[in-house]
Formats: structure tokens, sequence, C-alpha cells
């Protein structure tokens, strides 16, 4: 059975949105689209160098 106590003991708030941002910019969080850039631009370099 469910504690509220206990599980109220553990809740933490969420940030409100003003806090939220800066928060999230604090992480590294990379997507597939950042990965694929950044792979294409290895190409593009690595084709630059053998002309």
């Amino acid at each position: 059975m469910i504690s509220f106590e206990e599980e109220l003991k553990k809740f933490n708030p969420s940030l409100e949105v003003e806090e939220l941002e800066p928060a999230l910019h604090a992480l590294d969080l990379t997507d597939a689209a950042d990965m694929l850039v950044g792979m294409m631009k290895e190409v593009e370099s690595e084709q630059n160098g053998q002309y």
C-alpha cells in the first residue's frame, strides 16, 4: 500500500518556467540532428583535405 507521508518526503517540486531555461542550457543535450550535422562537417573536412 502507498504511504502518502513517505511519498511526500520524497517529493521535489518542479522548476518554475524562469528557472527551467538555465537548467536546461547547463545540460549537454545532443540529439540526432546535432550528431548528423557533426558527421556531415567531418566528412566535408575530410573531402576538403583530400583535394
